[in-house]
């Protein structure tokens, strides 16, 4: 079967020698009017439509697929503006992978045009735990309240010192946000992440991905990092710049959806 990672524009430049995907297996280019699929062999025991399904709930398989699926992502956007497909996307045959490039031209053609020369960074920003506001006490407060009256005083002191912190974070991250999109060609906001979920401390305020040139991608970085040092820890705000990634969250084509090759066939 033909594992498939990736449809893009003819390289400009080769892939490492050494790079290998799914299985270990170096991918292939597989070349149809114009477009390239990225593409390597997987086994059918593995990836036909039943034991996929099974597959897809062994957490240790589905990580070890996933690590390697990006790992030929990442040599993609090294050399090009790639559009990944999802995790496991399969077909029978090369002339399956054919059909799928034949069928769904037209959408990646506009969103390949859409994210040509650019690259995806993340940014979060994260308000401190509550429960580390609740542990310090107010400046000038006794540590344990002397009467049930003083208990209840402190109480609603907290909550609205809260409520304050919440409101000042999320007019920071909407400010931020502002900032940073101007300086992009196209931003996505993402629900925020839970920290249960993703094990980062605090509370995940803002949580969005911004699609900027390369060659405006230092600058871009800048620009968070002064935001990082304008604000410090003294504020309960961490800010948290990822990438530069593929254009993960803008492979989505506006009329039809481009993403919808990513199926398993």
């Amino acid at each position: 079967m033909r594992y498939v990672y990736a449809v893009c524009r003819p390289l400009d430049a080769p892939l490492a020698a050494d790079l290998t995907g799914v299985g270990g297996v170096p991918p292939r280019q597989l070349a149809h009017e114009g477009l390239i699929a990225v593409v390597g062999p997987v086994p059918e025991r593995d990836f036909a439509e039943e034991p996929l399904r099974r597959h897809l709930e062994d957490l240790d398989w589905l990580s070890d697929t996933a690590r390697a699926h990006q790992r030929v992502i990442a040599a993609l956007t090294s050399v090009t503006c790639p559009l990944p497909l999802r995790l496991a996307t399969v077909f029978r045959d090369d002339s399956g992978v054919r059909a799928m490039l034949e069928e769904g031209a037209d959408r990646f053609r506009r969103v390949l045009d859409r994210i040509d020369g650019c690259v995806e960074w993340g940014v979060k920003v994260h308000l401190e735990s509550e429960e580390s506001s609740r542990e310090r006490p107010a400046e000038g407060a006794p540590s344990k309240p002397l009467s049930g009256r003083d208990y209840l005083r402190q109480r609603r002191s907290r909550q609205t010192a809260q409520d304050e912190s919440w409101q000042r974070a999320e007019a920071f991250a909407q400010a931020l946000h502002e900032k940073l999109s101007r300086r992009a060609d196209d931003s996505r906001l993402h629900a925020p992440q839970n920290s249960s979920l993703s094990k980062a401390p605090g509370r995940n305020i803002l949580n969005a991905a911004y699609l900027v040139p390369r060659a405006h991608s230092e600058e871009f970085v800048e620009l968070v990092d002064h935001t990082k040092d304008e604000e410090g820890d003294s504020s309960g705000l961490r800010v948290e710049l990822t990438g530069p990634w593929a254009a993960y969250s803008f492979t989505a084509d506006d009329e039809t959806g481009a993403d919808d090759a990513g199926r398993s066939r």
